[in-house]
């Protein structure tokens, strides 16, 4: 009997499995919806329950969809976003009392930047394994805010997941937590094997240690390690697959993608794994630490075993590019015409642009950090900039800003990569995985903006296949990621940099980093003002 595997996903907005052989071919795929309570740009909350439910209806759909034995599945993987579950004898809400059942605090949730900035000024040393500076993004800010502002919830909490973790949990009844997800968001230093207690009592989660770290993970193991004895029958049955099945230790959705991609084309060091979706990740493998101000890391095992992980990325990207298309008055026209052809606005704007669309667009210049700046300067407080946009109206406009944004992601994109290569983490290829990334247009227009090529992988399902990976190492069919990676990826195109750009998008990218530091420093003049400093206004 041929072996299969599968990979589950959970992003933002969804869940999706795919069922693949031993080969790295997809067979089938499923996805469910997951809902998300966001009233404003600061709040983002899920329910744990309709997670878990949506995990098991994808893979009932990718198994009926590619036709196999259930009996014939050796492994599961699992991956999903860098998002705070908290679990307890009863539903813990996160936020609103009266909805005890939204007990996920989502990752792109900033209601953590005081409790972040706090901690930053703190200088703990532990922060020199985030770039110098942790994000509200991560988990202890927001374990911090909870404490401080549910403290009922924080103290009735039996344990406080990363989402995959979570995952695992639900399918094995395993409270082992992810080298990859305690080391990039939890502030655990893999390459000691230890939780820092001093840094927990410096931030105000002393209780945490004095717990011995009980509630955050006291087993921490490598992604794809076999955890307990496999899918419990509950959830095998939730699920339509076999009891006993093994499920590795699973991974951050980015690494995912970074663990499909990074080795298609052979080494993966030097070939920086970039996620494209709701947001943007990059992974850039070293042998040895290197230390990039306002890049996360560096990261013993995160991603590829016994490796160093630099981790930067834009905090919004795919949502950023959707945001500055609906501020353009030809938006709901467009997608009336993309709706039409069976296709998102994004594609259907990326089949209008031609050759001459960046030539058209060339001043118009898009800083797209709607939510800050993750990499290279950590600044939670960075805001969008739109320069060069005049009075029009019609279709080609609209379709010359979707350019110039994702021109603007790229630029974010080469200034992250330069930044590491300034401080000993080289790039010589991208890697793109990512569902924001699939057109060939946008592809190209990051080679441009980079100026380095870009591999697309032959799967379709990349970040799919990176956890289908864990499922296949925990199932004994590769003794390792190392063997896993290159015989389940393949690259299928490379998009080289057109000679004929470079020279313009040289000149926009100088353009974007002027935009870029003139919003900063007009930002410090503004809040001085806020603050009566007279001098730094007329300095």
């Amino acid at each position: 009997m041929d072996r299969h595997v599968i990979g589950i996903d959970v992003g933002t907005g969804s869940a999706r499995a795919g069922v693949f052989d031993a080969r790295g071919a997809l067979l089938g795929a499923g996805k469910c919806d997951i809902a998300m309570h966001r009233p404003d740009g600061r709040i983002a909350e899920q329910c744990s329950a309709q997670v878990w439910d949506a995990v098991c209806a994808a893979t009932r759909k990718a198994l009926a969809q590619a036709g196999i034995d259930p009996a014939s599945v050796a492994g599961i993987g699992f991956d999903a976003t860098c998002s705070l579950v908290v679990v307890g004898d009863a539903p813990l809400g996160v936020g609103d009392p009266d909805h005890p059942e939204r007990d996920i605090i989502v990752w792109m949730d900033h209601r953590a930047v005081d409790q972040a900035a706090r901690i930053n000024a703190g200088g703990h040393a532990v922060l020199r394994y985030v770039g110098g500076r942790i994000s509200p993004e991560m988990e202890t800010p927001k374990l911090l805010w909870l404490k401080e502002n549910r403290p009922e919830v924080f103290a009735a909490a039996r344990h406080f997941f990363d989402l995959t973790d979570f995952l695992t949990w639900k399918a094995t009844g395993s409270t082992a937590r992810s080298t990859c997800t305690v080391t990039c968001k939890w502030t655990y230093l893999a390459h000691e094997a230890r939780w820092d207690a001093d840094y927990f009592r410096a931030i105000g989660l002393g209780v945490l240690a004095e717990e011995g770290f009980a509630r955050i993970g006291t087993e921490v193991v490598p992604p794809a390690t076999p955890l307990q004895q496999g899918l419990t029958p509950d959830a095998a049955r939730a699920m339509g697959l076999t009891p006993g099945i093994a499920v590795g230790a699973g991974l951050i959705d980015a690494h995912a993608g970074g663990v499909g991609t990074v080795a298609a084309a052979g080494e993966p060091v030097a070939t920086l794994g970039y996620v494209f979706g709701t947001s943007s990740c990059t992974m850039t493998t070293t042998r040895e630490a290197a230390f990039v101000p306002g890049v996360w890391g560096p990261y013993f095992s995160a991603m590829v075993p016994g490796m160093w992980l630099n981790e930067g990325g834009q905090s919004v990207a795919g949502a950023a590019i959707d945001h500055l298309l609906r501020l353009h008055p030809a938006h709901d026209q467009a997608v009336a015409l993309a709706q039409a052809q069976g296709l998102s606005l994004p594609e259907w704007l990326a089949d209008q642009a031609s050759a001459e669309t960046l030539r058209e667009a060339a001043h118009l210049h898009v800083v797209p950090e709607f939510l800050g700046n993750r990499a290279p300067f950590a600044d939670p407080q960075a805001r969008a900039i739109l320069s060069g946009q005049g009075m029009e109206t019609g279709l080609p406009s609209l379709v010359a800003l979707y350019v110039a944004g994702i021109c603007g992601l790229g630029y974010g994109l080469r200034q992250i990569i330069a930044t590491q290569a300034a401080h000993g983490a080289e790039v010589r290829r991208i890697a793109i995985s990512g569902g924001a990334g699939r057109h060939p247009l946008i592809r190209q227009l990051l080679a441009d903006a980079t100026g380095l090529p870009v591999d697309a992988a032959t799967s379709e399902e990349p970040v799919l296949l990176g956890a289908a990976m864990l499922g296949a190492v925990a199932g004994g069919i590769f003794s390792d990621l190392e063997a896993a990676m290159p015989a389940m990826s393949s690259v299928q195109i490379t998009h080289h940099p057109a000679p004929d750009s470079r020279a313009l998008h040289a000149a926009r990218y100088q353009a974007f980093l002027t935009l870029q530091a003139t919003a900063r420093d007009l930002r410090d003049v503004v809040d001085a003002a806020l603050k009566g400093d007279q001098d730094a206004v007329h300095g």
